[in-house]
């Protein structure tokens, strides 16, 4: 039996982590939170973890008095998320805080040499060498939770010590746009943005499907898990998100991993890894879903996909800055002050005047993320 800690407890990766905990028997040891100080008490009474942490210093003074009758200590603000990010009982943590506030946490649990299952993706987009050297120098395991890593995990489980690697096929779902071209997306809704046709997943993460973001990003992050160049990673678009991802070695051959698009397949074989254990999701039925569609991406139509690759090409600091425009953009589009055409094109724009550097400190990281937010905002007026 493990003992777990989920930081974003409360959000779509962190509920649905704590309902696998649940069917596994495992412990909790550690939820942490934004500022949902409600859910995260729920979570508490149920779970009764040895810590918590609301990033929100007020909600949390407040969730301390409340929750007086548990044994469970709250802790507040950054410094409290990453004291529970290295608990020492853990045996892995998930990391699903939502976007670049999951890098400390990240290098936290790293630090701590714990096992970290990792559906932040920005942490490590933005972080690049910084939270890999943590990793060997702690000899920490960093687990893959998004689907797509996952699988690509899963089909190399398998891999012949003399075979190579030639590529990775990434999948991707479309988004609710799939089809359209350039100008029907001039005036579409944040409401229709986040109707994603397959997943449910938080607002950030479903507009960044949208545009397309997200599977740049997920480009970026699989040459930093797996170690290989970008011209190694192939985007195809599979609407109904029964195929994974897949990877093709020298010989041609690819291989696939295929289930229900249904978050607690890969959640759990993070924490269970390297055994599977029964899934709380139902069988893949392949005869129900009759038919598999695959096509290429319309980089024309959905731009970030190119301003990723162009990144991780760039290498250094850039990638830090597209995710960090990406978050202020994708903000200001959810708040109705932008429309859904001007993400990329912020992107581009305040990434344009990057003072790129190979080797960078963490105030690094942070001092282009608040260049890139400024930046972002400004490029409208």
């Amino acid at each position: 039996m493990k003992t777990i800690g989920i930081l974003g407890s409360t959000g779509s990766i962190g509920t649905q982590s704590l309902d696998v905990a649940q069917k596994q028997g495992y412990t909790v040891s550690v939820l942490t939170a934004g500022s949902n100080d409600s859910l995260l008490e729920e979570q508490i009474r149920r779970f009764h973890p040895k810590k918590a942490a609301l990033l929100d210093e007020e909600k949390a003074k407040e969730l301390r008095v409340r929750v007086a009758d548990t044994n469970t200590v709250v802790l507040g603000g950054e410094e409290g998320i990453c004291e529970c990010a290295a608990d020492r009982d853990a045996d892995v943590v998930i990391n699903a805080i939502v976007g670049l506030a999951g890098l400390r946490p990240t290098l936290a649990v790293l630090q701590a040499g714990k096992d970290l299952a990792l559906a932040n993706k920005e942490s490590l987009v933005a972080g690049g060498y910084l939270v890999k050297e943590a990793a060997a120098q702690h000899h920490a395991a960093i687990l893959p939770v998004d689907s797509e890593h996952s699988a690509i995990f899963q089909c190399l489980q398998g891999k012949p010590a003399n075979a190579a690697l030639k590529k990775i096929i990434l999948t991707a779902s479309g988004g609710p746009f799939f089809g359209k071209k350039k100008e029907e997306l001039r005036h579409v809704t944040v409401q229709q943005a986040l109707k994603h046709p397959n997943w449910s997943m938080g607002a950030k993460i479903t507009v960044d499907s949208a545009t397309m973001f997200n599977k740049g990003l997920e480009l970026i992050e699989a040459v930093r898990l797996f170690e290989v160049a970008p011209e190694q990673v192939d985007i195809v678009v599979h609407r109904e998100s029964i195929v994974h991802s897949l990877v093709m070695y020298d010989d041609n051959s690819v291989i696939a991993q295929l289930g229900l698009p249904d978050m607690r397949i890969p959640i759990q074989y993070a924490l269970t890894y390297p055994a599977r254990y029964p899934s709380p999701v139902g069988e893949l039925d392949l005869a129900a879903c009759a038919s598999l569609s695959f096509a290429g991406p319309d980089e024309e139509t959905f731009p970030c996909i190119g301003l990723c690759r162009h990144a991780v090409k760039a290498g250094g600091l850039y990638p830090a800055a597209v995710n960090s425009a990406n978050e202020e953009a994708n903000l200001l589009f959810r708040q109705g002050k932008i429309g859904f055409l001007e993400i990329p094109e912020r992107i581009q724009r305040a990434a344009a005047n990057l003072r790129n550097y190979e080797r960078f400190s963490l105030d690094d990281i942070y001092a282009v993320d608040e260049q890139m937010r400024q930046a972002v905002r400004a490029a409208g007026q």
